[in-house]
Parts: structure tokens; C-alpha cells; sequence
């Protein structure tokens, strides 16, 4: 049932679906101890994939199309692929903490494109957002960790270009797929294109697949897989249909949040001045870009 606005049960859901994927950038890290990051991104991709497919041909829905909209399935699986290339090697080298506010900077990467490629109008909000974006990242950049070194800003550079490659899925998706098929099927393409792409990532950029596996490695794994890549997509993809996108968008937010204080608290990362400082300004930009009066 479609409602007009967000009720107390849809904002717990969005509450519990934020802290699962800020919980998600500590799990990578921890994953990336027992796999190495492309090959993990693999098994993550190809886990939620398979249950993407269970799913799929549960609600007799069929798995792919025969017409333009397979092409531009691919290339959304395409820049998917790439994205998670992207994140799970950046956190090799960087924090979660600081990961989780520059990956969350896509929601301005989607503003930039769809002014430039969807026609649609930069209002004050959204410059305002998009202003305060770009101070959190040069203040998130200024903080620096103790632990900080030359290979964290290389970390840090992965995961801006995962966040822009974010952004371009999305608007992609909003001018070519959008409206022209079911939402599992936007979540199918995807996970299942990412597959091949991220696999010739793994044969030119890794060597050694299998690092130290332990039970944490594996249980983290099976959370980003399971937990968030399939069951917190798709429920996400239910409130889409349920509940205006301008609102659920808002809440968006906390994800960032949730991400630097699991860093915090499960890895010890040091919060610095100028990584909360950043955060406020990129959540902040969030919350403003996104916000739209009734």
C-alpha cells in the first residue's frame, strides 16, 4: 500500500537499515583480513546475487529482459562493479570511519549529474548541500588520524571516486531504467553485471585471493552479503515504493554517522577534530539537498 508520507514503522525500518550500512564499512574492513578486498567484493557480489536470483523466481518475476533494457542493465552493473572495486580496496588502506562520510558524499554526485544530464534545477537547497559537502570533505581531509600515512589518501581518493561512481548509477538508472522495470530488476542487474566486472578486476589487480580466513572474516562477509547487500537493498527498494523517495532520502544522513561511530567503537579509529567536523557538514548537506517541504 503506497502512503504520502513517512509513519512511525517506515522510519524505524530506515533507522534500522542506516546503522546496517554504516555497521557495513567496519565488516568490510574486518572481511578484508581473511579475503583480500577485490576477491571479497566477489563473494559478496556473487552471494547476494544468488539470493537476488532465489528471490527473483520466487515472485515469478523472469530474471532478465530481451530488449535495450538489458544493455543498460549491464552498464549499471558495470558502474556497480567498478564502485565496489573502488570501496573494498580503499578500505584497505583507509578508515572505515572516514570511508563511511566520503562514500556518502554520492548524493551530490547525483545532484552535479542530474543538473547536467537530467536537465533538472540546482534550487538553493541543494547549492547550499552541495557547498557543505565540499568543506566536510576538505575538513575530513585536514583531520587526520595518528595512523594517518601517504596510503590513506590514496584510500581516501578510492572512495571518492566509489562515491562518483555511486552517483552515476543512480542517475543512470533514473533516466534509462527508471519506471521501465521492476525495482528487482534494478537490483538484479546490478549485482549480477557486477560479477564479471569486478572478476577481471581480481585477475589483473590480485594475486593472492586467500589471506588469513577466521571466523570474524567470514561472519562480516556473510553480513555484508546476506544482511546488507540483499535483504537491506531490497527492503529498501520496498520503501521506495511505499513511501515518498524525498523523505526516505532525508534520513540518508545517518548512514554517515552510524559508519564513523562503528569505526570508533569496533576498530578504534581515532575520531579527530576535523573528521566530525566533516561529518556534521557532509550530514548536514545531506539532510538540506534532500529536504522538501510539504
Amino acid at each position: 500500500m503506497t502512503k504520502d508520507h513517512l509513519d512511525l514503522k517506515g522510519f524505524l525500518i530506515l533507522l534500522c537499515l542506516t546503522m546496517l550500512w554504516g555497521v557495513n564499512y567496519t565488516a568490510v574492513k574486518i572481511a578484508n583480513v581473511g579475503f583480500a578486498p577485490i576477491f571479497n567484493s566477489l563473494l559478496r557480489s556473487s552471494i547476494a546475487s544468488a539470493c537476488g536470483i532465489i528471490y527473483c523466481l520466487s515472485i515469478k518475476e523472469p530474471l532478465f529482459h530481451r530488449d535495450v533494457r538489458l544493455f543498460h542493465g549491464f552498464i549499471v552493473g558495470l558502474f556497480f562493479g567498478l564502485e565496489f572495486v573502488c570501496i573494498y580496496l580503499g578500505l584497505l588502506y583507509t578508515d572505515a570511519a572516514r570511508a563511511g562520510i566520503l562514500i556518502n558524499c554520492s548524493p551530490f554526485a547525483v545532484v552535479i549529474g542530474a543538473y547536467l544530464l537530467l536537465k533538472e534545477r540546482l534550487n538553493v537547497a541543494k547549492i547550499v548541500g552541495l557547498l557543505l559537502a565540499f568543506m566536510g570533505l576538505y575538513s575530513v581531509f585536514l583531520g587526520k588520524p595518528r595512523t594517518w600515512n601517504s596510503s590513506m589518501l590514496f584510500g581516501d581518493f578510492l572512495e571518492i571516486i566509489a562515491a562518483v561512481l555511486w552517483g552515476a548509477t543512480t542517475v543512470y538508472i533514473k533516466k534509462y531504467l527508471a519506471e521501465r522495470v521492476h525495482p528487482i530488476h534494478t537490483f538484479l542487474y546490478q549485482l549480477v553485471f557486477s560479477v564479471p566486472v569486478i572478476f577481471i578486476c581480481l585477475l589483473f589487480l590480485e594475486p593472492r585471493w586467500i589471506l588469513d580466513i577466521n571466523i570474524s572474516a567470514v561472519l562480516a562477509l556473510v553480513y555484508s552479503s546476506v544482511i546488507v547487500a540483499f535483504a537491506s537493498y531490497l527492503m529498501w527498494f520496498k520503501l521506495i515504493h511505499t513511501y515518498p523517495v524525498s523523505e526516505l532520502a532525508v534520513f540518508t544522513f545517518l548512514t554517515p554517522m552510524f559508519g564513523v561511530a562503528c569505526g570508533a567503537l569496533f576498530l578504534g579509529e581515532q575520531l579527530t577534530t576535523g573528521l566530525m567536523v566533516g561529518l556534521l557538514l557532509v550530514s548536514a548537506g545531506i539532510y538540506v539537498t534532500n529536504y522538501r517541504r510539504n
